[in-house]
């Protein structure tokens, strides 16, 4: 070899290694700002955040010494009186292979060194209305209707939401376009391209994420100020019985889009192996793609999200759904609680359209509560548990929309004395709410 090589190639290599090891910074921005930022699921600060890391964080590895980032990051982004916002921050998994063709693992990568997100507001982004069911009595129940029926009515409510590698279903819960999914579906997305039964494709923007239980939400805008999206009703878990029929609606993988199956209630309980909630386990088919559709009772309300199946040798044709007791859970975080005649009655028949064209056929819809109300904002302790007139409403931070006079709060936090209030809420007017909490001695 000749003798300035000797020298020239550990240069390089010592060069190559610099590169690695050198910092870069991550920087993440919001509008407004002071948005809490955790990466994957720890406060690291607010934004605008920045973060020194490895070089190697940032572009393909070119040593084995190099420094690699070993697992993917996601982002979430909170504000009181904001819609959460999550992020993919890298890509991967990749895999480092040496000259000789060694493996040396998978890495991922940051997509960028810079994302800046326009955060929205709750106020903007959760309006409308929900409609629920608790349990009734046999006589107050909606009558049953036929599995056709069922189809035509409930079909125009759900949606195909389509990422760049994957796929799955969501169902409209308010005809302003908020679209409830799981949380596998949506996670790590800002957007997915949302497909109508229609053929209407719509831009639907992730809007909140569960940090814990597998639900998402998504928002798509009317394609005309006059359109308004079916949707269809939800019913608590305590509503449904064992043995009885119910319809899974979906669009699994490599099949037509907008499939059912049939199947019966096998369980209702909790099941801590699939996950916290409450869950309902079926014999209709539920495959990928199906995950994030809805599993409709035969009077056509939502009892559950269609989420996943049991997959072990000899055991086929087990599905399992979240409830819509969870579901109702993180939509109460941003609408209030039931409390109007029209809601205890369920749901109604109403033409809506999602295409500002001809209506689309019958969906169960919310009857319009024409009550005065105000805007109460609740922020601080975060996570804690709100309670409006003795009823929990959710959890802080949350925006409530309640009718006017006087209400009862509480906010409670394991460890601490409740804080309570007395407020009058006024038509049309907004409150801020924030909860002094004092330690409980110990015992």
């Amino acid at each position: 070899m000749p003798s300035y090589l000797r020298w020239l190639i550990p240069l390089a290599l010592a060069c190559l290694c610099a590169r690695d090891a050198s910092a870069d910074s991550l920087r993440i921005s919001t509008s407004p700002p002071g948005a809490t930022v955790e990466l994957n699921g720890v406060v690291v600060g607010k934004t605008p955040f920045e973060k020194e890391y490895p070089g190697g964080y940032f572009h393909r590895t070119r040593t084995v010494i190099g420094q690699r980032l070993e697992h993917p990051m996601i982002a979430r982004l909170t504000l009181p009186g904001y819609a959460t916002r999550e992020i993919a921050l890298t890509e991967g998994p990749m895999h480092w292979v040496d000259l000789h063709g060694r493996s040396h693992g998978e890495y991922w990568l940051f997509k960028a060194r810079e994302f800046h997100e326009e955060l929205d507001t709750i106020s903007s982004t959760f309006n409308g209305a929900v409609a629920s069911r608790a349990a009734l009595q046999p006589a107050s129940l909606p009558p049953e209707l036929s599995l056709e029926e069922l189809t035509r009515r409930a079909k125009p409510a759900v949606v195909y939401l389509k990422a760049l590698d994957h796929s799955g279903t969501g169902f409209f819960v308010t005809e302003t376009g908020v679209i409830a999914t799981n949380a596998h579906v949506a996670r790590g997305e800002t957007t997915m391209l949302a497909v109508l039964p229609s053929g209407v494709q719509l831009n639907a923007k992730v809007v909140y994420v569960d940090a814990e239980l597998d639900i998402a939400l998504a928002k798509v805008e009317p394609p005309s100020p006059e359109a308004v999206f079916p949707y269809v009703a939800l019913a608590e878990a305590d509503t449904v019985q064992q043995g009885e029929t119910v319809l899974a609606i979906g669009c699994p993988g490599d099949a037509m889009l907008f499939s059912v199956t049939k199947g019966v209630v096998s369980a209702v309980g909790r099941f801590p192996s699939a996950g916290p909630g409450i869950w309902i386990q079926t014999d209709a088919q539920i495959n990928p793609g199906n995950s994030g559709g809805p599993l409709m009772n035969s009077r056509g309300e939502v009892i559950g999200l269609n989420t996943q199946k049991l997959i072990k040798k000899n055991v086929t044709g087990i599905g399992f759904a979240l409830s819509a007791t969870d579901l109702l859970n993180v939509l109460r975080r941003f609408y209030p609680p039931a409390n109007s005649p029209a809601a205890a009655k369920g749901a109604t028949p109403e033409k809506v359209s999602a295409r500002g064209a001809a209506p689309e056929p019958q969906v169960l819809a919310a009857e319009s509560a024409t009550i005065a109300t105000g805007t109460v904002i609740l922020t601080d302790p975060n996570g804690a548990e709100i309670f409006v007139d003795e009823k929990f409403v959710g959890n802080i931070p949350a925006m409530l929309s309640l009718p006017v006079g006087m209400h009862r709060f509480a906010v409670r936090v394991k460890g601490s004395a409740d804080w309570t209030r007395q407020v009058e809420v006024l038509k049309g007017s907004q409150v801020t709410l924030k909860a002094d909490l004092a330690v409980t001695p110990a015992r």
